[in-house]
């Protein structure tokens, strides 16, 4: 994988292939939300960094073989870069 030229997601941090973005209001692809995050222009759930965090975790330890805690530790650290949470 070629991790340098990357795309993810700017809610949940996912890595996006080309079939993993978002969509706009007017069909267009996002360039910066995932198809979970985002859909037609608006954002799939109304949640919190915490609460994104919280559902990510789990996954992120399963997809990479960290344990929760090394996920929780980066998750903790990339969010508030994301620009969803960004303040």
């Amino acid at each position: 994988m070629d991790f340098e030229n990357m795309k993810f997601c700017q809610s949940c941090a996912m890595p996006m292939a080309d079939d993993d973005f978002g969509s706009q209001k007017d069909g267009s692809k996002s360039e910066d939300y995932c198809k979970y995050c985002y859909q037609n222009g608006e954002f799939t759930s109304d949640i919190t960094m915490q609460e994104m965090i919280d559902f990510c975790v789990p996954k992120t330890a399963e997809a990479t073989g960290m344990s929760e805690d090394e996920a929780r530790k980066m998750s903790e650290e990339m969010f508030p870069k994301l620009k969803r949470w960004m303040k």
